[in-house]
């Protein structure tokens, strides 16, 4: 299903979402540079941290959403989303609170938005990409056919079409946000586009996803599994609607 050209996003009229676990040494800095340079309010999804990581970022400005249990990266984010679609927000943009996103790269995702017409905006840095990244990026080429650099990048804007969308139960059980998403997404007819930004190093830490060759994977099958019961939905959708009974 196409979607007509979405109007343009303001800053003001958008929430910043933030998951978090365990980010007290970055957390306060990032919330910071994003009200800064945006001047939106920002939401902390706390997934489960022992640390302080909600505190700081309170003390910084940030409203905080403190989960009950643990649900991991797309569960935080998605958590933010439905906070942002039930208080009226008309897109959220996303962004890591370990340092890797910088506040001020967040202005391009807003300009790209009006420019292209686009319901998503993902901020890329192709060259941050480590061997195991680049090794996965390239299977998700070949699996998907989306023609994007960067699957990876959690820093993102998405307008209030894909917010619905990705708020819905059927986004409820996508094990990583970033190809999951993604697929969804362009099954539903959305423009997705992409622009180059810097990034950084994780200040503290290391990737969870990313951490060794077993856990990458790992991920890579999760997301073959994924990506394959996306494809069998679209065509049970397909076989019904032509008036074939679906198996």
């Amino acid at each position: 299903m196409a979607h007509s050209d979405p109007p343009a996003l303001h800053a003001s009229d958008c929430l910043a979402v933030i998951p978090a676990r365990d980010e007290i040494a970055t957390v306060a800095s990032i919330v910071a540079g994003v009200r800064a340079v945006l001047g939106c309010a920002v939401l902390l999804v706390d997934d489960g941290s022992t640390d302080g990581t909600a505190q700081a970022a309170q003390a910084a400005g940030a409203e905080t959403l403190v989960l009950p249990l643990r649900l991991g990266a797309w569960g935080a984010a998605q958590a933010g989303i439905r906070y942002a679609l039930r208080n009226g927000y008309a897109g959220v943009v996303t962004l890591d609170a370990d340092g890797q996103h910088l506040p001020e790269s967040l202005p391009a995702l807003f300009a790209a938005q009006a420019r292209d017409g686009a319901n998503v905006v993902i901020g890329t840095c192709v060259e941050r990409l480590s061997r195991a990244k680049r090794v996965a990026c390239g299977y998700l080429h070949a699996l998907t056919g989306l023609g994007l650099g960067d699957f990876m990048s959690g820093l993102r804007l998405y307008d209030r079409t894909a917010i619905e969308i990705l708020a819905s139960p059927a986004a409820s059980l996508l094990d990583y946000q970033d190809i999951g998403v993604l697929v969804l997404l362009t099954r539903s007819g959305l423009r997705i586009g992409e622009i180059p930004v810097p990034m950084t190093a994780r200040r503290e830490g290391r990737s969870r996803v990313y951490a060794s060759w077993p856990i990458v994977a790992r991920y890579m099958l999760h997301t073959t599994v994924l990506c394959l019961a996306q494809l069998d939905m679209g065509h049970r959708h397909h076989t019904t609607a032509g008036g074939t009974r679906a198996c």
